[in-house]
């Protein structure tokens, strides 16, 4: 296992035993283009959607009217077109200054290729950035020990969402272990009403599924194998049993009728829940925020309901961990001008660590900023049943797992997303998504 894989089950295994209360920070945005950037400013790149991307934008413009050292121009882009455009733009030596990633493997690969700076030293120089952010929250930012990312934003952990009235309707409970989900689908679908919502041409949307089966039915080490890439993880037979028991949902009529075409960037997957045409959701903390701003009074009628992934019966996973993401990341551009570098590195210390920004999240986006001590900001926040909700889970999980299209390598993400896609598809079979996962480990 090479230091770059150690680093990341040190994050795993540090979020196993550190409690949420020793982490932190908050965010970036805007919306103007790398075109439009004047001489001299340094430029940023990160992704659209309403409520985060105001906040983000209110945190580039309060930097710029203060900056003494230069200007942030910001473009915004879609989740799906973003991964391929700053993929491209690295590749060709045009990436912004400040890089958007999720941490993990992309992270890795840009260090390795000399495409982003070591922040290590700067780091030290500045123990302030450090000592306000969760301490689980760097590590998907390592590389061989070194700080290529500095974490930022918001806790993310996924939830399965329910519709409270669509359950009240058929006369059932949101279910707490699988088999009670497995036995909701035919009462859904008896009822007219679509069991689940899933944005299956997203990918990473399905991922999730996968993600929470593994832990539940394969337990911590397995998922952990998938994340370091080992030979043959995927070969685990409580892994496969995983990946059989969702083609079982699958072919049970568990999903929206034509999932495979619904998209993520467009949230059609979280207007499913909200218009009562699906009973439950598995999705990001993120979505939260948007399901009370497009959803007219799902929220405040408190039709929401919100729980963590439902145990397996005899799997070896524990109930209380989750999956997701620790944090977003920032990442300087190496091909940056020393003037552009200086302004990135301001604002990571002074523009996206503020209390106004972090409280912008909180009650603007609905989410959890990765600040130590914001209990009480949470709790008495306009969502604090939610936010409280996601803190606790974030701050309790034995295990917080990293999403596997981040951890790993970007070919091999992009093999496994294509995988996923498949497999639900059930146009292979799980012994075939293990083989064809297995050949790119590690690539």
């Amino acid at each position: 296992m090479d230091q770059n894989r150690s680093s990341r089950r040190s994050f795993l295994t540090l979020a196993l035993a550190t409690p949420l209360a020793a982490t932190a920070l908050a965010s970036c945005g805007g919306s103007s283009g790398p075109g439009q950037a004047a001489e001299g400013d340094a430029t940023i790149w990160f992704l659209t959607g309403a409520p985060k991307e105001e906040v983000r934008q209110q945190s580039v413009d309060s930097f710029n009217e203060s900056s003494e050292v230069g200007d942030l121009a910001a473009t915004a882009y879609q989740n799906d077109a973003y991964k391929t455009k700053i993929r491209t733009a690295i590749g060709a030596g045009q990436a912004p200054t400040l890089i958007f990633s999720w941490g993990g493997g992309s992270v890795r690969d840009w260090a390795e290729a000399g495409q982003i700076e070591d922040l290590t030293t700067w780091v030290e120089e500045n123990p302030e950035v450090r000592d306000r952010l969760f301490d689980a929250a760097w590590i998907p930012g390592l590389v061989d020990e070194k700080i290529y990312a500095v974490p930022h934003e918001t806790v993310q952990p996924v939830v399965l969402y329910t519709n409270g009235k669509l359950f009240e309707q058929v006369g059932a409970q949101p279910p707490t272990t699988w088999d009670e989900l497995m036995a909701l689908v035919p009462v859904f679908n008896d009822a007219g009403i679509a069991p689940i919502s899933l944005a299956g041409q997203s990918r990473w949307t399905t991922m999730m599924w996968l993600e929470f089966l593994v832990q539940r039915v394969a337990g911590t080490d397995a998922y952990l194998a998938i994340n370091n890439s080992q030979p043959d993880a995927w070969s685990n037979p409580d892994v496969l049993q995983a990946l059989t028991m969702a083609q079982d949902l699958v072919r049970a009529g568990g999903f929206v009728e034509g999932f495979n075409s619904v998209v993520a960037d467009q949230n059609a997957d979280q207007a499913l829940l909200y218009t009562d045409r699906a009973a439950m959701l598995l999705q990001g903390s993120w979505c939260y925020g948007s399901i009370k701003a497009d959803g007219g009074d799902f929220v405040s009628s408190g039709n929401l309901g919100f729980q963590s992934f439902p145990v397996v019966t005899g799997g070896k996973g524990d109930g209380l961990s989750t999956v997701g993401n620790p944090a977003q990341y920032y990442s300087i551009s190496s091909n940056a001008t020393d003037e552009q570098k200086e302004i990135a590195r301001a604002y990571l210390a002074d523009g996206v660590l503020t209390e106004e920004i972090a409280q912008a999240f909180i009650e603007e986006a609905g989410e959890v900023p990765i600040l130590k001590g914001v209990e009480d900001q949470l709790a008495e926040a306009p969502d604090g049943e939610f936010l409280t909700f996601v803190y606790e889970i974030a701050s309790t999980a034995p295990f917080f797992g990293q999403s596997w299209d981040q951890a790993i390598s970007p070919t091999a993400a992009e093999e496994l997303l294509t995988n996923i896609a498949q497999l639900f598809q059930l146009s292979i079979d799980p012994q075939t998504f293990a083989n064809n996962m297995n050949a790119v480990a590690g690539q």
